[in-house]
C-alpha cells in the first residue's frame, strides 16, 4: 500500500476522534446542567416540605402525650376502685385464704400511700378515709387471727413438750410425796431425774428454742415470750422435783444424790442461760439458779449433819469379838465415796465457805468426821468389861481407818502427819492390850514368891542358901496353865481382821511370853519332873504355846473345841 493511502486513513481516524471528543464534551455539559437544575429543584422541594414535617412531629408528640395521660388516668381511676374491689375480702377475713388476704392488704396500703401523696384529686379525701377504715379493719382481723394462731401454737407445743416428758417418766412430785417414799424408790427416781434433766435441756428445750427462732425470726420479744409460755409448765414440772428433794428431811444417805443433782444443775446452767435467754424467760433462769443454790446448801448442811450423826451414833450393835465396828466401815466407805465428789465438794466449800482454800476446808471437814468417829468409838469401847478387849477394839478400828486412808485419795488430803499420828495410836493400844491381857500371866513366870527358907524346899542350884517351895511351884504352873487356857478360850473368839496386824500382835505376845516360859521351865521344870504326875503341872511345851498362840484372834464361834 502506498504512502498517500496511509496518510489518508490516519487523517480520517484523527478527524473521527476529534468529533467524538466534541460530542462527549457536549453531553457532559448537558449532564452538569441537568444535575444543577435537579439540585435546585430538590432544595426548593425541601423548603416547601419543612412546615409539613414540623406539623407531623407535633401531631406525633401530641398522640404520645394523650397516651400517657390516658394511662395515668387509668391508674388513677384504678386507685379509686381499689377500696371497692378489696372490701369484700377484708370483711371476710384471712382464715380461708391468707395469701390473697395479705395481697389485698398490700393493695390497700398502696392505695392509702397514693392518695396521701395526691390529695389534689377530687374526692380523694373520701377515698382515703374509706381506705384507712378498711385498712384498720384488716389489721384488726389479722391481729385476731395471729393471736389465735399464736395461742394454738403455744398450747400445742406446750402439750407436746409435757407429753414428751411424761413418756420419759417425769412426774410432778411434792415434798410430801418425796417424804413418804422408801429410800430405794426415791434413789431410783433421783437417778432418773438427773437423766431427764439432761435430755430436757440438751434436746427438748434446745430443739424447741430452735423451732421458735425459725418461726419468729426477727420478732425477738414475741418469740421469746412465746418460747417462755411454751416451756414454762415443763420447766416447773422438772424443777419442782428437785425442789422437793432439796426441801425434804435431810439424811446422810441423801448427800451423794444431792451432790449428783447439784453437779448436774451446775453443768446445765450455762446452757439454760443461753436457751432461756431474754426477759420473758428470766423467771425460769432464776428458778434453775435458785434450785442449784438450794441443792448446794442442803448438801452442805447434810455434810455437817453427817459429822454430828457420827459423833452421836448410839447404835447398840454388840461387837463381842472386838473387830471393826459397822459404824467404822460405814463412815470410811462414806468418806471414800465423798472423794469421788472431791471437785464438787470443793466447789461447794468455795461458794459457801468463809475464807480459806476449798482444799483445806475439805481436809478440815474430813478430819472432823474422823475425829467424831474416834470419839464415838471411844464411847462404844467402854461396853467391854475386859480392858484388853477394849484396847483391841480401838486398835482394830483405828488401824482400819489408817489403812483405808493410806489406800485412798484421802491420804493426799489428810496428809502424812495424820497417818503417822494414828499409826502411833494403833501401836499404843496394841501395847495396852498386851499389858492388860498378859501382865497377870507373866507374873506366874517370875521367881518372886517362890523362894522359901523353911524346910521342904528344893534348892535351885544345889546349895542351901535358897530354896523353892514345891507346892508354890506347882501352884504357879497350875495358875499359868489355867490363865493361858482362859486366854486361849476367850481370845481365839476375838478378831483382828487385818492379817498383817494379827500376825504382828501374835508375834509381839510370843516375843514376851515364850522366852519367859522357856526360862521358867528350864529353871524349875526339872524340880517337878522327879515328882508324881509332872505332866499335870507342866502341860505345855514352848512349841505348844506357840502353836496355840497362832490360833488367837481368829474369831472362832463360841463353843468351838480347842485344837
Amino acid at each position: 500500500m502506498g504512502a498517500p493511502l496511509v496518510m489518508e486513513i490516519l487523517t480520517e481516524r484523527a478527524h473521527f476522534m476529534r468529533e467524538s471528543l466534541n460530542k462527549n464534551r457536549t453531553i457532559t455539559d448537558g449532564m452538569v446542567s441537568i444535575l444543577g437544575s435537579f439540585d435546585h429543584r430538590l432544595s426548593a422541594l425541601e423548603t416547601a416540605m419543612r412546615p409539613t414535617q414540623v406539623r407531623t412531629h407535633a401531631i406525633r408528640k401530641a398522640h404520645e402525650n394523650i397516651d400517657k395521660t390516658l394511662k395515668a388516668a387509668e391508674v388513677i381511676l384504678a386507685q379509686f376502685d381499689i377500696s371497692r374491689q378489696v372490701e369484700a375480702k377484708i370483711i371476710k377475713g384471712p382464715r380461708e385464704d391468707l395469701e390473697s388476704y395479705l395481697a389485698a392488704v398490700d393493695q390497700l396500703r398502696n392505695n392509702v400511700e397514693f392518695f396521701s401523696s395526691n390529695k389534689s384529686f377530687k374526692s380523694s379525701d373520701g377515698v382515703l378515709t374509706n381506705a384507712n377504715n378498711l385498712l384498720a379493719k384488716a389489721m384488726l382481723k389479722l391481729e385476731e387471727e395471729f393471736k389465735q394462731l399464736l395461742s394454738t401454737y403455744r398450747d400445742t407445743r406446750a402439750s407436746v413438750l409435757e407429753q414428751s416428758l411424761r413418756k420419759l417418766g417425769v412426774e410432778k412430785l411434792t415434798k410430801d410425796d418425796v417424804q413418804k417414799m422408801q429410800w430405794e424408790v426415791l434413789e431410783g427416781k433421783i437417778g432418773n431425774w438427773i437423766h431427764f434433766m439432761r435430755i430436757a435441756v440438751k434436746l427438748l428445750f434446745a430443739g424447741e428454742r430452735k423451732v421458735c427462732d425459725q418461726i419468729f425470726e426477727d420478732l425477738d420479744p414475741l418469740g421469746n415470750q412465746c418460747f417462755a409460755e411454751v416451756t414454762m409448765s415443763s420447766v416447773i414440772m422438772l424443777l419442782s422435783f428437785g425442789e422437793a428433794i432439796a426441801k425434804s428431811k435431810r439424811s446422810p444417805e441423801k448427800l451423794f444424790v444431792l451432790l449428783d443433782m447439784y453437779e448436774t444443775m451446775r453443768e446445765l446452767l450455762p446452757e439454760i442461760e443461753v436457751i432461756f435467754g431474754g426477759k420473758a424467760s428470766a423467771e425460769m433462769r432464776e428458778a434453775a439458779l435458785s434450785l442449784t443454790k438450794r441443792l448446794a446448801q442442803t448438801a452442805q448442811d447434810t455434810f455437817g449433819d453427817f459429822e454430828e450423826a457420827v459423833e452421836k451414833d448410839a447404835t447398840k450393835t454388840s461387837i463381842l469379838d472386838g473387830t471393826v465396828h459397822p459404824l467404822t466401815s460405814y463412815v470410811i466407805n462414806y468418806v471414800k465415796f465423798l472423794f469421788d465428789y472431791q471437785s464438787t465438794l470443793k466447789q461447794l466449800f468455795q461458794e459457801n465457805g468463809n475464807g480459806g482454800s476449798s482444799n483445806s476446808q475439805l481436809a478440815v471437814a474430813t478430819k472432823r468426821i474422823m475425829s467424831a468417829l474416834q470419839t464415838n468409838l471411844d464411847g462404844k469401847s467402854k461396853q467391854y468389861k475386859d480392858p484388853a478387849l477394849t484396847h483391841l477394839f480401838i486398835m482394830n478400828n483405828i488401824h482400819y481407818m489408817v489403812r483405808s486412808v493410806r489406800r485412798s485419795e484421802a491420804k493426799d488430803l489428810l496428809g502424812d502427819e495424820w497417818v503417822q499420828i494414828h499409826r502411833r495410836i494403833v501401836q499404843q493400844h496394841a501395847n495396852h492390850y498386851r499389858r492388860n491381857a498378859w501382865g497377870k500371866i507373866l507374873q506366874c513366870l517370875t521367881v518372886q514368891g517362890l523362894s522359901s527358907s523353911g524346910s521342904g524346899g528344893l534348892s535351885t542350884d544345889g546349895g542351901t542358901s535358897s530354896s523353892v517351895s514345891r507346892a508354890l511351884l506347882k501352884e504357879r504352873f497350875k495358875a499359868f496353865n489355867m490363865q493361858f487356857e482362859e486366854l486361849h478360850q476367850r481370845q481365839t473368839q476375838w478378831t483382828v481382821p487385818d492379817n498383817e496386824l494379827r500376825e504382828s500382835l501374835r508375834l509381839a505376845v510370843a516375843e514376851v511370853l515364850l522366852p519367859a516360859y522357856r526360862q521358867f521351865l528350864k529353871r524349875f521344870g526339872s524340880l517337878l519332873d522327879n515328882g508324881k504326875n509332872p505332866q499335870k503341872y507342866i502341860k505345855y511345851t514352848p512349841e505348844d504355846l506357840d502353836r496355840m498362840l497362832s490360833e488367837f484372834f481368829e474369831g472362832k464361834p463360841r463353843g468351838d473345841p480347842r485344837r
